[in-house]
Formats: structure tokens, sequence, C-alpha cells
């Protein structure tokens, strides 16, 4: 029974792959693109960034995604390196510290 358990659990890795996201470009991507490859955000909130996007413009940074309602701070931590604005991905804000110089 093991070695069946073993084996089922092997098939089932290769029919359903983990999760691989890939850097998109939040202002040029479609509801279902965003969806598909960011943690977390599920259609609504992935056609609620689209409508956010077409009513107010470009998005400048990942930051700015907070300004949709259903986008927290940690949606967009656990996606900062997948998010992209203008070709390039985005950085983190910096530090109180790093702004100050020290």
């Amino acid at each position: 029974m093991n070695r069946f358990i073993q084996s089922l659990a092997l098939a089932l890795a290769f029919c359903f792959p983990a999760f691989a996201a890939q850097p998109i470009n939040v202002n040029t991507a479609d509801a279902g693109t965003i969806a598909a490859n960011l943690k977390g955000v599920g259609q609504s909130k992935a056609e609620a960034i689209v409508a956010y996007r077409e009513k107010n413009g470009a998005f400048k940074s990942a930051d700015d995604l907070v300004k949709v309602k259903g986008i927290g701070e940690k949606t967009i931590a656990a996606n900062r390196e997948y998010i992209l604005v203008e070709g390039g991905s985005v950085k983190a804000k910096p530090t109180s510290s790093e702004r100050s110089g020290g």
C-alpha cells in the first residue's frame, strides 16, 4: 500500500505542477494573466487591478497596487519580484535609513 501511495503522489506531482509565476507588466497584462502569475491574486482582484489602471492610468511602482481594493502590502511583498512596470522590475521601497544616507 505504501508503494501505491508513493506512486500516486509522484503521478499527481506531474499532473499538477507547482505554482510557476512569471514576471508580468501590470500596466499591460490582462486580468487572466495577472491572476495566473501573482500569488494571492484571483480573477476578481486581477480585474480590479485592470479597472483601476484603466481609470487612473499606469502604475508607477509595485507599491501603487495598494491603491487597488483587495491588494495589500503582504500581497505586493509576496509578488514583488514578479511585478513589472514599464518593462523593468520594481524594487522595494527604500527604508528610512537608505533615504537619509545611513
